[in-house]
């Protein structure tokens, strides 16, 4: 800490400053931010989720609930009792300067649109900006993410020259995998070739973005189905690699007839005939 504008203290110019309090910016602000916010919502009698931090909960009696979700100072709450959630957001008002933004349409890139048949997540934007960053607005769109009769191995065709950007689009690819299950297995193929990208992978990626063109809209839709039960798949394929012979595997878990995980992913061991 330096001595502020419009404060000299003559002759003390090697002394410090103590702070009271955690300044923006500092390494332990963000910890100490929390570590406040924290304390406030367990207050209100929330709990925290052992699975993410971030995430708080409080059931009462009657089987009502209500769920906070935090993002550095952006905040969502949920739950089926609703005069607890009013209290809720008026305990927030007496600790910070909070402003209510009504329902929630728009959260880290992700589209909610609710109605009476339920809440959609979505990213259409999100996925319309990386069509037009890669100048694939206007391009021909596809029926389906990846050619099955096609397999991608290490060194297939020419290195690119900027793998920087082959790197960067499946990274962006791999977030829009939130509420698009369809292409999560064409980008977990894609993704294992970052290391050293070929003109082939880049082919795939394309086709990937040429379905998103004909699908920039599609999401997951959540609806009451009047039960919680959870059911889950999974599958693999059986030593699919022509490189290393390890497998393919993915997963989906439904709660109440709603799809809420999922994942495709190479193995990390070889399979064994």
């Amino acid at each position: 800490m330096e001595q502020p504008p419009g404060f000299v203290a003559q002759g003390e110019s090697g002394l410090v400053c103590r702070l009271r309090r955690s300044l923006y910016g500092l390494k332990q602000s963000p910890r100490a931010w929390f570590s406040r916010f924290s304390s406030v919502v367990q207050e209100f009698g929330m709990l925290r989720s052992t699975a993410d931090h971030s995430v708080f909960y409080h059931h009462n009696s009657l089987g009502q609930c209500i769920y906070l979700v935090v993002y550095v100072d952006d905040i969502v709450i949920t739950g089926s009792d609703q005069d607890d959630i009013q209290k809720l957001k008026q305990h927030l008002f007496t600790h910070f300067q909070t402003k209510d933004l009504g329902k929630l349409k728009y959260f880290l890139g992700i589209e909610i649109a609710q109605s009476s048949s339920g809440v959609v997540l979505s990213q259409k934007k999100y996925a319309l900006d990386i069509l037009e960053e890669t100048g694939m607005l206007d391009c021909k769109p596809v029926d389906t993410p990846m050619d099955p009769n096609v397999k991608l191995v290490p060194g297939q065709g020419e290195p690119l020259g900027d793998p920087g950007r082959y790197r960067r689009l499946v990274g962006k690819l791999n977030y829009l995998t939130i509420t698009r299950p369809d292409i999560s297995f064409p980008v977990s193929v894609v993704s294992q070739f970052l290391q050293s990208p070929c003109d082939s992978h880049w082919d795939a990626v394309i086709c990937i973005l040429r379905y998103i063109k004909s699908t920039p809209g599609q999401g997951v839709l959540y609806e009451n189905r009047g039960h919680t039960q959870v059911v889950g798949y999974t599958d693999a394929d059986w030593a699919g690699s022509p490189t290393d012979r390890r497998s393919t595997s993915g997963y989906c878990v439904f709660i109440g007839g709603n799809l809420i995980s999922w994942k495709s992913k190479k193995t990390r061991c070889s399979g064994q005939i």
